[in-house]
């Protein structure tokens, strides 16, 4: 087993009006994403709102997911919120149990801000024993306390053999270029939380990208990917807009992305169940649309069919 390279969304969850997961619009939200050309879907994630669902609502997000991409690209998912032993287990279990291709742990739920890393191997290893067949990633999820992994720990989890996946989310080139020496050569592979240094990391061996920005323009993150190999300078160029696009994060997450991808037309209702009662100004909402209007400028120039890559007229 291994998890291939590209671009893993942090999936967001559509609400219907009575805040319940609404699984047709979830439906067309996979199919949107695969058509952008997505080499994987990160479900029941922050993103997912995971917080604020039940064991049963993670069970059934991560099974609706996993059918309905029905092997055309690889699913992750977490889920893992719980802070006992036990419930964690339990978690892992069941929701690895749904046709997942990895369950992927929360880095902070293995030891509290305080314990150590020798506290971290310890019961990263009871969760090993008690599920032998299972292959893992982990997520370095800001809350409720961001845990980053320290290259020898990281080494450590893949000498294991049984981790495949990080989502990093140091957002520091040297420590990021610090984890890939340490897991070189290994199956666990890093894929970057940041776009802002996406670029920077996947010249350093980076696997891919699994960021809350896939949810509004997924595939031109595809294509940088693809530019990285093959075009250093239009790659240059595409990461310029990408990061700078990355500073609309800052907006109420993740309901502006679910405006972003209603006014692509997808079904998605502005329901959640976290973020209180924050919700996004009228200029909050011009961002979003001005920031739509430079997507499709952006992904004409860089779009593989288009007269002008590089900078370089290709017309006759």
């Amino acid at each position: 087993m291994s998890i291939k390279s590209g671009v893993y969304p942090t999936m967001i969850t559509p609400f219907n009006d009575n805040k319940e997961i609404d699984y047709s619009a979830l439906e067309q939200f996979v199919e949107w994403l695969i058509v952008h050309g997505v080499q994987g879907l990160f479900a029941v994630c922050q993103s997912s709102e995971m917080f604020a669902l039940s064991l049963e609502e993670r069970v059934q997000l991560a099974r609706f997911v996993a059918e309905r991409a029905a092997g055309r690209v690889q699913v992750i998912a977490s889920g893992h919120i719980s802070d006992g032993a036990a419930n964690q287990v339990e978690e892992i279990r069941r929701i690895s149990s749904t046709g997942i291709d990895a369950f992927v742990l929360v880095s902070n739920r293995l030891a509290a801000a305080e314990e150590s890393d020798d506290v971290w191997k310890r019961n990263a290893e009871k969760i090993l024993s008690s599920v032998p067949d299972v292959a893992f990633g982990i997520y370095e999820c800001p809350y409720p306390y961001k845990r980053l992994l320290s290259p020898d720990l990281l080494k450590w989890c893949a000498e294991t053999g049984r981790f495949l996946f990080l989502k990093d989310t140091c957002c520091e080139p040297e420590q990021l270029e610090a984890k890939l020496n340490a897991v070189r050569g290994t199956p666990l592979k890093l894929f970057n939380a940041n776009a802002a240094t996406l670029l920077k990391s996947l010249d350093l061996g980076a696997s891919g990208y699994s960021g809350v920005m896939a949810n509004f323009h997924p595939d031109l993150y595809v294509r940088l990917l693809e530019l990285q190999r093959s075009d250093p300078d239009s790659a240059a160029r595409l990461q310029d807009f990408l990061g700078l696009a990355s500073a609309l994060e800052r907006q109420p997450y993740p309901l502006n992305a679910k405006y972003h991808l209603l006014l692509e037309g997808l079904p998605i209702g502005l329901q959640g169940r976290s973020g209180g009662n924050i919700g996004l100004s009228a200029s909050m909402q011009l961002e979003i649309e001005q920031l739509r209007g430079m997507e499709q400028q952006v992904r004409a120039m860089f779009h593989p069919s288009h007269p002008m890559i590089g900078g370089v007229s290709h017309e006759k």
